[in-house]
């Protein structure tokens, strides 16, 4: 009874149930009304004084405290403190910078979420064996932290796919492995850059980026592209120390990198000591042509760092990715991530690194091109036939996990978004990734991997009719 008792009352205290300064029954009254002995209900009175929760006053009884030790802000009792925002909370301007600018969606699957694969249709079976074989006989030794840049089983079975599949020049010695692009992203502007320094981005570009370059205190400038990519100033201007491009499939809109452009930025890069980050975050699915080979491997000993993920190509909870890295920045690199985050996760790099060498990763790959290619063409033909071909971007690519829908300029593509997600539509504005309101544009990313193609139409209908509920004079 007495912990019962006790927790009651210091929930009714914290929650304002009881307020502050109110006098609390007196314990033979207590005790009658509960029916317990007057030496229970002190013992919680008691124990409620000595945490804090209550004070005694001589001869009038025992009140609730003004300053409850656990409560909401601070300590302060709810039915006393004013409502305060969270800007008044103690954020740091960093803080406040990466909340104002949070552009994560708290919803990851369902049509036409961007940006992810049909996990319905990950071989669960081949990867649960390769799993429970390994827990069979586990090896103590992977079941630390990870030093080093992650399993050197995986580093290995890795820089050799880079190397056939994107052209790479690396060996398992230049590759980190990391908890995902961001983490990836992280870590080079640590250790590459300081606050006040400059990077360049796409605009439109990966918002993430953006966020991650903000939060360690980069100032942005915003790059425009067109056909061939990043568009690069005919006057730089100040230096960057980095320059964050998504050559092979510019995210979002879908251009690849001319090979013009591709040297000319490589040119730049050599002269003006600048970091190429080359970001190649769906590569693996193009549905026409051959593969677009990476910038990385364009020239020996290029100023990139090329960062890649399992994400798109298996499934985003995994949360591994990796960075490949110039020779002499390898070592460094592994030991800041040591450092810094203190990395594990060992079984499943082993279970990984064993999923690639048996095969099963490219066979995946190759059955999951031939179904995303013919759900993208299901989509661009809905477009095209419900509302006509001037509505799909063109970005001659054929590649990727989304198609980019253009809307007229009087439809407000968040106005879209909000009632598409009425309806359990998911999608993303496109203005949401440009910096610079002049270059910016309206439109959808529209994500078709995780729509199976029965509930295609079906779910294009909806996103119509959040269209026409956000079009100010309909659509035709």
């Amino acid at each position: 009874m007495n912990k019962r008792l006790y927790a009651a009352l210091r929930a009714a205290i914290l929650d304002g149930s009881i307020p502050c300064d109110s006098r609390l029954p007196a314990t033979r009254d207590l005790a009658a009304e509960l029916r317990v002995s007057r030496n229970t209900i002190v013992d919680v009175y008691e124990q409620l004084s000595a945490e804090g929760y209550t004070r005694s006053r001589q001869g009038s009884g025992t009140f609730v405290a003004e300053w409850a030790p656990e409560s909401p802000v601070g300590g302060m009792h709810k039915a006393r403190r004013r409502a305060v925002a969270w800007k008044d909370q103690g954020l740091s301007e960093r803080g406040r910078h990466i909340i104002d600018g949070a552009l994560a969606s708290p919803h990851q699957w369902g049509a036409f979420m961007p940006g992810v694969p049909d996990l319905t249709m990950f071989p669960y079976k081949k990867f649960g064996r390769i799993i429970n074989a390994w827990w069979r006989e586990p090896k103590p030794d992977l079941l630390s932290y990870s030093y080093g840049g992650g399993l050197p089983a995986l580093r290995e079975v890795l820089a050799g796919h880079l190397r056939i599949t994107r052209s790479l020049d690396c060996d398992a010695n230049q590759i980190v492995v990391t908890e995902g692009t961001q983490q990836a992203i992280d870590l080079v502007v640590r250790l590459l850059g300081d606050a006040g320094d400059l990077a360049w981005v796409e605009d439109p570009g990966y918002w993430g980026a953006r966020t991650v370059l903000r939060a360690n205190g980069i100032h942005i400038a915003a790059q425009p592209v067109d056909q061939d990519g990043m568009c690069l100033p005919d006057e730089p201007g100040d230096r960057p120390r980095f320059i964050f491009v998504t050559p092979s499939h510019q995210y979002p809109l879908g251009s690849i990198m001319s090979l013009a452009r591709r040297r000319q930025l490589l040119a730049f890069a050599r002269r003006s000591g600048s970091w190429i980050v080359e970001d190649d975050y769906d590569s693996e699915f193009r549905y026409s042509g051959r593969p677009i080979p990476a910038l990385q491997g364009l020239e020996a000993d290029a100023p990139v760092l090329y960062i890649g993920t399992f994400s798109k190509t298996l499934y985003p909870g995994l949360r591994i990715g990796y960075l490949v890295l110039p020779r002499e920045l390898a070592i460094p690199f592994q030991k800041a991530q040591a450092e810094l985050y203190r990395e594990g996760n060992l079984p499943m790099h082993s279970a990984l690194a064993t999923f690639i060498a048996d095969g099963h990763y490219a066979a995946h790959i190759r059955r999951m091109r031939l179904v995303y290619a013919r759900r993208r063409t299901m989509l661009v033909n809905l477009i095209e036939r419900r509302l006509g071909k001037e509505w799909v971007h063109r970005d001659g690519s054929e590649a990727g996990l989304h198609v980019v829908m253009k809307l007229r300029a009087d439809i407000d593509d968040r106005r879209v978004v909000a009632a598409a997600h009425r309806r359990g539509i998911l999608t993303r504005p496109l203005s949401s990734y440009y910096v610079d309101d002049t270059h910016r544009r309206y439109g959808l990313l529209l994500g078709y991997a995780c729509v199976a193609d029965g509930e295609m139409t079906s779910r294009f209908e909806l996103l119509m009719s959040s269209i026409a509920e956000a079009a100010s004079g309909g659509i035709r």
